[in-house]
């Protein structure tokens, strides 16, 4: 397993696990949970989920999964925007904390921009940080001036980690947010790294997948992390496609591989906004 290390010096899984779509449906919620303490059992000992996820589903599905592990498990989870004010933020995070089945939340982020002011959801997190309901607190879906702005802020500087949409066909924060977060010694947690599945049939894929002996998605993952600051989590509810995404943990792709996927995937060449899901 590769790791990144944050601001603050500890480490953390280069690769996680993912929760979007998880805790919606109560008659899934046992294989749900299964799955990520299979991941856990792979090393993959960072998840990441939301109040927004299920409305507060996925949160009790991950709570479910780390009981008697908790110490071992490094928790993501995110305020909705609607809820970031001063007060908003630390009611909501009373409530994923109540979901979770746990006293703190490692890394707490603010899912993406609404209408309150960066510096009242700054505040608040400082507040959870200082009365030990969170570790480290990061943001989601903000872009390059929008990173500016918040280091800015009295506090900014704290942000531990952005969580942006990143796979082999969105690569637009590798023009400047991607390299301007390492500067800042911030984690960037790849969301989506699989495209959700629309990217698995590409030919250059398939031939990497083959030279490895990995599979297609385990490449895609591989290759989100091919930079040391940037976590990965994918994910699934399947065993077999959760056996799948672990092969990506140490994997190290070569430069003919990058070579190849830049050709099917190519870079950017100018400025693009944010993309987001």
């Amino acid at each position: 397993m590769r790791f990144v290390t944050l601001p603050g010096g500890e480490r953390v899984p280069a690769l996680g696990q993912g929760t979007w779509h998880m805790g919606e449906r109560v008659q899934q919620r046992k294989q749900e949970a299964d799955a990520l303490r299979a991941g856990l059992d792979l090393g993959l000992t960072l998840i990441d989920t939301a109040e927004m996820y299920g409305e507060g589903g996925a949160e009790e599905v991950v709570g479910d999964a780390v009981k008697g592990r908790r110490d071992g498990v490094f928790i993501v989870s995110k305020v909705y925007p609607h809820n970031a004010s001063r007060n908003g933020t630390q009611a909501a995070c009373e409530r994923s904390l109540k979901r979770l089945g746990t006293g703190h939340i490692d890394l707490y982020l603010l899912h993406w921009r609404g209408s309150f002011p960066l510096n009242e959801t700054v505040e608040a997190f400082d507040r959870l940080r200082r009365d030990g309901k969170i570790r480290h607190w990061g943001v989601s879906n903000l872009d390059t001036d929008e990173m500016h702005e918040l280091a800015r802020l009295p506090g900014g500087a704290a942000c531990t980690a952005n969580q942006v949409l990143y796979h082999l066909a969105e690569r637009g924060i590798e023009r400047q947010l991607l390299p301007d977060c390492a500067a800042s010694r911030i984690a960037v947690m790849a969301y989506s790294p699989l495209a959700q599945g629309a990217i698995l049939d590409d030919s250059a894929l398939a031939r990497i997948a083959k030279k490895h002996v990995v599979t297609p998605a385990a490449v895609a993952i591989a290759w989100t992390m091919r930079f040391p600051h940037v976590i990965s989590i994918p994910k699934t509810s399947s065993l077999a496609h959760l056996r799948d995404n672990a092969m990506a943990a140490d994997l190290i792709l070569d430069d003919a591989d990058l070579v190849a996927l830049d050709k099917a995937f190519p870079p950017p060449l100018g400025p693009k906004p944010l993309a987001m899901l």
